[in-house]
């Protein structure tokens, strides 16, 4: 099967005041450590980290802070931090050595470009900013950064109830999405579960793979599910999906959507279809559940198709999210950069 990328149990954290540098500071530099890095590279972990969380505190409209261990690399740590700001309107400036904006630690994304192993930033005056930035311990690996996907529970929630997987092998890309019915443990079992069945039959055609879940969920609450496969030699993805998860090849020019079933996975479907569809050059497949919004248009964001999957997912969560439902969102380049 290759390599296993699966869901997280993310957990987003609000910067609003002071007190939230400190602890993502703490969170960030507890994670790099446990993943081996050594004083220096914990403290490049640090300065970044803290530089970002204070733009985000004094400077953001709902500011959040996702660390985590990169989904592609278990010994690089990933952090995401998203505002819906003022944005802005000439990022490379803000990238030149000495320019900070008033009140940070003053070392700008200039310095946190430097301290970073990679990042990415996309911004856009009146919708805010997304930064993606990972760190990696000396002469280690860097991810691929061809995949990656996000969680959210509704509200307060501490579980989410969607759930994804990914496995890759030097040909393909094949990943699968599970909403599961309602939210809370009972949705999240069944995804989990959704997750577990994936990762067995991850060989076969997505087709025969949606069957074996819709199958296996009977005894679960079930939920909608997608399964795809990118090939990336051939320039195509098959796809096959179960209810309401929305499945897309977006590029600057518009998107296409991938056709999915009526029914719930574990429990009613009708015929179960397979798909396929050409897959141009400098796209980004994009699935998501039900906790985003299908109405966003991918031409009002200049140039974010180009921007690595961490970032477009990120821009996604933030901007077509809601709150009244579990998301989850995962971006695919299907192109090796």
């Amino acid at each position: 099967m290759g390599k296993v990328i699966r869901s997280q149990n993310d957990t987003w954290t609000r910067a609003e005041d002071a007190s939230a540098i400190g602890a993502l500071r703490r969170s960030a530099v507890m994670l790099a450590e446990a993943r081996g890095f050594d004083e220096e590279d914990a403290g490049r972990v640090a300065v970044a980290v803290s530089e970002a969380a204070s733009n985000l505190v004094k400077h953001a409209v709902e500011g959040v802070m996702l660390i985590r261990p990169h989904p592609e690399l278990d010994s690089a740590v990933e952090v995401i931090a998203i505002d819906r700001g003022p944005g802005m309107r000439d990022v490379s400036r803000a990238l030149r050595d000495g320019y900070s904006t008033a009140g940070t630690l003053g070392i700008g994304l200039g310095g946190i470009a430097r301290m970073a192993s990679g990042y990415e930033v996309h911004s856009m005056p009146g919708r805010g900013t997304v930064l993606g930035m990972y760190f990696t311990a000396r002469g280690a690996p860097r991810p691929a950064s061809r995949v990656s996907g996000m969680t959210r529970p509704i509200g307060e929630e501490v579980v989410c109830g969607d759930a994804f997987a990914v496995a890759e092998n030097d040909a393909t890309t094949t990943v699968m999405l599970c909403d599961g019915l309602g939210h809370g443990s009972l949705a999240a079992h069944a995804s989990h579960e959704a997750v577990r069945l994936f990762l067995q039959h991850a060989d076969l055609a997505p087709v025969t793979v949606l069957e074996r879940i819709h199958l296996g969920l009977g005894s679960t609450r079930g939920g909608a599910v997608a399964v795809a496969r990118i090939d990336r030699a051939a320039g195509t993805v098959n796809f096959a999906g179960l209810g309401n998860v929305s499945a897309w090849i977006a590029h600057q020019e518009g998107r296409q959507g991938m056709i999915s079933v009526p029914g719930i996975a574990g429990h009613k479907a009708r015929t179960l279809r397979q798909y396929e569809y050409a897959v141009p050059q400098h796209s980004m497949i994009v699935f998501h559940s039900d906790g985003l919004s299908d109405r966003w248009d991918i031409t009002t964001y200049p140039g974010l198709v180009a921007r690595p999957p961490s970032v477009v997912a990120a821009t996604l969560l933030r901007d077509a999210g809601t709150r009244r439902d579990d998301a989850c969102v995962v971006a695919m380049r299907p192109w090796t950069s």
